[in-house]
């Protein structure tokens, strides 16, 4: 008998369709697990091994997430990962393991040798969770579903992560190698003098401009970017986490009055950089408890760029070299003719404007820092 008058089409007299339905269907028509008990030893080794192996490598990636990256967010997503699995390392698959009989116990190979790169070694491990977490996915359909479905949920939350922990770690490296850090100012043919700047070895540019309009800000971001890009500098966006979102920026600076770094973390992910001006020891220390990639130490001295700010002098930099514990730049009337003075007290790099920007030729002016930032042993964070 059909549905009643008027129900047709409205899905009224008929038994709706629902998830648990579908969940149910799927439920019959799927063997039941295996029993544990009649499962083949070597079957439950293979689990068991490959439960291990995923999760060391978890931990390898997490251990660099938290002592190399200082990355609370990704240390808790590969916690969570390891948790997940450790949930289904069911007591039958440990008591089946048996090393002291495992042909492939021991088994080395000359790539592994070769990773002298934290980058090569997070890397690597990453790869051999997802193998393994491949394995416990095809063999644990028939035995432990709850373990296969698991398996596929961590393996694909995994690509994404080292996706994010490798970016992290690329763009970290290139800080730790940039210890000249030009600031931008309103000048005419910007991107001509930034140019002349990346061409003699510039490698990390702050983007700052304070008297154009956002339509003109975005067209010379975009440009400074690309210049950047094609260098193999970073790029880095003042103040405005909008902008440098909006043109994919490396990071953003910001000041004491703007948003704290761990605000800004939220908006721009773990795998860009945040930089953060300091006036003062407790600044600093705040700087990167809040998760700062480099601080801004200064001004060493009076400049216009920061009309009104007292200068700190040198006792603040010996301080920030003291606590070094992330990349410090020097900045505040720093040219040729100080620079040497700042570089004495150990500090990590030094931030220019006035000495690029305004300079006769930028590129040179740019080398003859460089040369001289060669010429001071680097204050390893």
């Amino acid at each position: 008998m059909g549905p009643p008058a008027g129900a047709r089409g409205t899905g009224e007299g008929r038994r709706p369709r629902t998830t648990a339905c579908f969940a149910q269907a799927r439920q019959e028509a799927t063997p039941p697990p295996r029993p544990l008990t009649a499962t083949p030893t070597p079957l439950l080794r293979l689990l068991d091994a490959n439960l291990n192996r995923a999760r060391e490598g978890l931990r390898v990636a997490e251990d660099w997430a938290r002592f190399g990256l200082d990355r609370r967010d990704l240390v808790e997503a590969f916690k969570d990962l390891r948790q997940q699995l450790g949930r289904c390392h069911r007591p039958a698959y440990r008591l089946a393991g048996h090393s002291a009989g495992d042909v492939g116990a021991g088994l080395g190979h000359p790539a592994q040798d070769q990773r002298t790169h934290p980058g090569q070694v997070v890397a690597a491990n990453c790869a051999r969770a997802q193998e393994a977490l491949r394995v416990l996915e095809e063999f644990g359909r028939g035995l432990d579903p709850d373990l296969a479905s698991t398996a596929a949920r961590v393996r694909y939350r995994l690509y994404d992560l080292e996706i994010q922990l490798l970016a992290c770690q690329e763009r970290r490296h290139r800080l730790a190698q940039a210890r000249l850090y030009l600031i931008t100012a309103a000048v005419p043919d910007l991107v001509r003098v930034v140019d002349q700047s990346l061409q003699a070895g510039l490698g990390l540019l702050q983007y700052r401009s304070k008297q154009t309009d956002d339509r003109s800000r975005y067209r010379e971001a975009v440009a400074l970017r690309d210049r950047c890009a094609d260098h193999g500098a970073l790029f880095v966006v003042n103040d405005r986490l909008d902008l440098a979102l909006a043109v994919e920026a490396d990071g953003v600076h910001l000041g004491q009055e703007d948003l704290p770094p761990e605000a800004a973390r939220r908006l721009l992910g773990p795998d860009r950089l945040i930089g953060r001006s300091t006036h003062a020891l407790d600044q600093l220390e705040a700087a990167v408890a809040a998760g700062a990639d480099y601080t801004g130490v200064g001004p060493v001295h009076a400049t216009p760029t920061k009309p009104g700010r007292q200068p700190v002098g040198f006792g603040y930099l010996e301080q920030a070299v003291a606590a070094a514990v992330r990349p410090a730049y020097a900045i505040g009337g720093i040219d040729l003719t100080t620079i040497d003075a700042v570089l004495a007290t150990g500090i990590f790099g030094v931030a220019v404007v006035r000495a690029v920007m305004e300079a006769r030729d930028p590129g040179a002016a740019t080398a003859a820092l460089l040369q001289r930032l060669a010429a001071h042993p680097r204050q390893d964070p």
